[in-house]
């Protein structure tokens, strides 16, 4: 028994208020259904500019927007604060956390939650190399980068401070290439004149991949001259390189080798929400853990319920995959809230047209002026780069507000190459991980002041 017994409306339940749900739940506005958008946090997150926010570039209000604010206009939307738990697809219900007086009932379903850092099995290793999917994440490698500097300031040893000052970067991909290159750049231009003993400029950032290339779904022309441009900042890259192990003061390597750095950042991989997982065996997932969809983007046998973004494995006319990116996430929830405008209301809906991914090309920035893009036969790297990725991603902020601010302290950074963001927060002094001796100490600590 679904919700319509007591409504005269559709009841629809988006979980997850990335850009898949959020791009869902404002498609219906003025629709004949009522909306429930739960999700963990109170707050859309503009996730490809997380980096920016762990480079103290940007403060992470310049790229978040409470959820709330986002959907205010909208009447027929409700937000909760919440996390599913589990999903029962036949009675048509959902489980929260804090729990309700009974399960939240659904006529339709968006499963839009999103993905994790995947440590492939290493989970202990995200104490040594936090990866970077939240604003948690990223203030955490904000201070642990800038406690890094700070601690080499006051470090008298020579060999010391060159492992205070080693930087290293797991993962080829976007993400990865985007956090070696600021990290270069923040080193080398904005605090270069702040310290007095450390020299910032002589940080040594490495930066891994476990491939023959960095950024593999790029074309190899483009990859090669992200490696050159990475080289022009001063980034070390590594491919072929296989990690395995990861410590407070370094990585090891398959090779053998140790790699001393006290600041270890992952960004090797992603896998799909654990309530995604929790589905299986009724629901087909691939190796990611995503749940396979049908061309609708339901899922086979229950076609009230649909998996959009990152919790998705769609495949295309030719077989293939589409990209975890945020233009395929929010295509598919504009997509699904067609469907269910189309629907809402009708009997006897007709046959549903299958979703089709335009694609818009792919990008990656590596540092000011420095860039790769890749939109079908164009192919752009370096300055013009750069300014379509910086117009692109300005573009899809949500909020004129958020817009203005991080035109301002782009412009002012490029001018400047200050970082307004340099602030160190957790109350901790030391670079790296918490160490277990160290919490023995705090109480007796306290007890002195």
């Amino acid at each position: 028994m679904s919700e319509r017994g007591h409504h005269s409306r559709a009841h629809v339940v988006i979980v997850g208020g990335g850009f898949g749900g959020l791009s869902c739940a404002r498609a219906l506005a003025r629709a004949n259904v009522d909306v429930t958008l739960i999700d963990r946090q109170n707050h859309h997150l503009f996730q490809p500019l997380l980096y920016q926010v762990a480079m103290a570039g940007l403060s992470p209000s310049e790229i978040a927007a409470p959820i709330r604010s986002v959907v205010r206009k909208q009447k027929n939307v409700r937000v909760l604060l919440a996390e599913v738990i589990s999903v029962d697809l036949h009675e048509r219900c959902l489980y929260l956390d804090p729990p309700s007086e009974a399960p939240m009932r659904y006529d339709y379903l968006v499963l839009a939650p999103g993905a994790r850092t995947h440590y492939f099995g290493h989970d202990d290793w995200s104490l040594f190399a936090p990866g970077l999917k939240s604003i948690d994440d990223a203030v955490e490698i904000r201070r642990r980068v800038l406690l890094a500097f700070e601690a080499a300031e006051r470090e008298p040893s020579a060999e010391k401070r060159a492992q205070l000052l080693s930087f290293v970067v797991i993962g080829g991909g976007p993400t990865g290439v985007e956090l070696a290159g600021s990290i270069a750049e923040l080193s080398r231009f904005a605090l270069g004149r702040d310290f007095r003993i450390a020299h910032p400029s002589e940080a040594r950032v490495l930066l891994i991949e476990g491939g023959p290339r960095l950024l593999p779904t790029f074309d190899p022309e483009l990859s090669e001259k992200s490696v050159m441009q990475l080289a022009e900042l001063g980034v070390h890259v590594r491919t072929g390189t296989i990690v395995e192990g990861i410590s407070a003061h370094g990585v090891h390597l398959r090779t053998g080798e140790t790699l001393l750095a006290d600041t270890v950042v992952w960004a090797a991989g992603v896998s799909c929400s654990p309530l995604i997982r929790a589905l299986h065996p009724e629901v087909e997932v691939d190796r990611q853990g995503r749940a396979v969809v049908r061309e609708d983007c339901s899922l086979p046998g229950h076609a009230e319920t649909f998996v959009i973004g990152d919790a998705a494995c769609f495949f295309d006319a030719a077989g293939h995959t589409l990209p975890g990116v945020s233009p395929t996430a929010m295509q598919m929830g504009r997509y699904v809230a067609r469907l269910l405008r189309n629907e809402a209301g009708d009997p006897a809906p007709g046959a549903r047209p299958a979703f089709v991914y335009a694609d818009k090309g792919s990008m990656a920035t590596i540092g000011r002026s420095r860039a790769i893009a890749q939109m079908k036969s164009l192919k752009l790297s370096g300055l013009l780069a750069w300014l379509a990725w910086l117009a692109v991603h300005i573009w899809y902020l949500i909020g004129f507000r958020n817009r203005f601010l991080v035109m301002f302290d782009w412009a002012w950074s490029y001018i400047t190459y200050r970082r307004g963001a340099r602030l160190i927060t957790g109350g901790r002094l030391l670079p790296g991980p918490p160490l277990e001796h160290e919490h023995e100490h705090e109480a007796p600590a306290r007890a002195a002041q």
